[in-house]
C-alpha cells in the first residue's frame, strides 16, 4: 500500500506538525454558567492550535504552532500555557501592545460546560486580535518549510474567517 500523502522525511524536519491559526485564552467556568460565575480557570484553545497540540500530548509528535500574539502580560500566560501543552512556541510573532487594547488585543473565549440537557455554550471575544491581523509577509515561510522543516501544516477556515488579511495568509 503506497502513502495517499508524500511527506518528507522525519529526518530532514524539526516540526511533524505545526499549526496556523488563533490561539485564544479560554476561561473556563467550571459547573457554572458564564452569566452567573465569578471565577475562572485558564487554559489556552484554538481550532487549528488544537489539533497540534493533541498530536504533541497523544501522539509525542514535534509541534509548533505560528500565531501572533500582543507582547504583554495575558499573551505571556497564553505563550506559557502553549509551551506546558508541549507545543513549540518560538514561531510566535509577537505585536506591540497599545495598552487598553483598541488597535490590537490577544482573543478571548469561554467555554460553558453542557450538563444534563443543557448545551455546551461558547462565547468568543476576537475584535481586532493580533493574528487577525496577520499578513503573509510577516511569516517567513521559507525559514520555517525550508530551513526547520515541517511535515504537516495544519490550518483552517476558522482562522481563515478572520479577515481578509488571515484569508491571505492561509
Amino acid at each position: 500500500m503506497s502513502n495517499l500523502v508524500d511527506l518528507r522525511p522525519a529526518e530532514e524536519c524539526r516540526y511533524d506538525v505545526v499549526s496556523l491559526g488563533e490561539i485564544m485564552l479560554r476561561l473556563d467556568p467550571g459547573e457554572m454558567r458564564i452569566r452567573t460565575a465569578r471565577s475562572f480557570a485558564a487554559w489556552e484553545g484554538g481550532g487549528e492550535y488544537n489539533v497540534a497540540r493533541g498530536l504533541s500530548r497523544v501522539f509525542g509528535l514535534r509541534a509548533a504552532t505560528i500565531t501572533a500574539l500582543v507582547d504583554d502580560e495575558v499573551g505571556h500566560l497564553v505563550e506559557s500555557l502553549i509551551a506546558a501543552g508541549g507545543v513549540d512556541t518560538s514561531l510566535i510573532r509577537w505585536v506591540a501592545s497599545d495598552g487598553i487594547g483598541r488597535s490590537v488585543r490577544n482573543g478571548l473565549n469561554f467555554t460553558e460546560r453542557g450538563y444534563g440537557l443543557r448545551k455546551a455554550k461558547g462565547v468568543s471575544d476576537r475584535g481586532n486580535t493580533a493574528i487577525s491581523q496577520l499578513r503573509p509577509e510577516d511569516i517567513d515561510f521559507d525559514h520555517i518549510f525550508g530551513t526547520l522543516g515541517v511535515r504537516w501544516l495544519h490550518t483552517g477556515g476558522i482562522f481563515a474567517a478572520l479577515s481578509e488579511q488571515a484569508a491571505e495568509t492561509a
